[in-house]
Order: C-alpha cells, then sequence, then structure tokens
C-alpha cells in the first residue's frame, strides 16, 4: 500500500506540486476503489480536517488530466474514482446494490480496442460496463434496484 512519500513522489513524477490536499485525495482514491465524491471528501476531511468541497473537486479534475486517477460514470450514477490506470480494464457493477468491481479485458493484450470499423479514428481506450448481480445479492436474493445518488 502506497504511502505519503510514495504519492509525493507520484505527485512530483506527473509535474504536480504537492500539497497536502493532492497528497490526501490521492490517498483516499487508493483507499477507496470506485468512490464517489462524496466518500472521497469525507476521507479527506477525516485525513486533513476542514477542506471545501470545491478544493477536493479540483484536486480530482488535476489528478485526473495528469492521468493519476481515472473518471468512470456507470449510467444511472454518480461519478466515480480510481487509482487503477494505465490498462484497459472495464467493470461490473450490482444491479441490486450498486457494487462496482474491475474486470479485465476477456482476451489478448487489448482486443477491445480493435473496433470493426473504427470510422478513421484513432482508438486509445474503450469503455465496457458489465452489468447483474453481485454474489452477496445472489445468495440474499436481493433483487431491488441500487439507488443512484
Amino acid at each position: 500500500m502506497p504511502n505519503s512519500a510514495d504519492f509525493e513522489r507520484i505527485l512530483r513524477e506527473a509535474a504536480l506540486r504537492v500539497t497536502r490536499p493532492r497528497v490526501a485525495v490521492l490517498s483516499a482514491v487508493h483507499d477507496l476503489p470506485h468512490a464517489d465524491t462524496d466518500s472521497i471528501i469525507g476521507a479527506v476531511r477525516s485525513n486533513l480536517g476542514v477542506v471545501s468541497h470545491q478544493a477536493v473537486y479540483d484536486v480530482l479534475h488535476a489528478l485526473t488530466a495528469a492521468g493519476l486517477v481515472r473518471r468512470i460514470q456507470p449510467l444511472g450514477s454518480v461519478a466515480r474514482y480510481e487509482a487503477r490506470v494505465g490498462d484497459n480494464h472495464h467493470h461490473v457493477v450490482c444491479r441490486s446494490c450498486g457494487a462496482i468491481a474491475d474486470v479485465d479485458c476477456a482476451t489478448g493484450e487489448t482486443p477491445c480496442l480493435t473496433a470493426a470499423d473504427d470510422s478513421g479514428y484513432e482508438i486509445d481506450e474503450a469503455e465496457v460496463i458489465y452489468w447483474g448481480r453481485c454474489p452477496e445479492c445472489v445468495a440474499s436474493g436481493n433483487q431491488q434496484a441500487a439507488s443512484t445518488k
């Protein structure tokens, strides 16, 4: 698990100024995969104390732009953030509880980046979201649709 010194190095390597909010947000995203903004704000506030919503939004934007975090937004969900970047993994979302898990590409190095007809685009990312029910919801018989924020 990365520590503060690791996060500071990561920020410097991305040519970003090291600030306490940036370190705290990067740490929260690493600790809370697929977290929404409110969860990240809560984690940052428990670490730093008072920090504004806007400061966290600004840091998330900067980290996303630098490629240090990835923003995903499954249909019907708020934006979520993850630290797993640089690969072309996908996600599976539980229709009942809203849980999200990572899913590696099915086969090959990046088969989903080869479209049947790319219309002349230079494709560098594919976003695939699988939908179903997580093991806990299947076991409990939970059929209820997840509420969205």
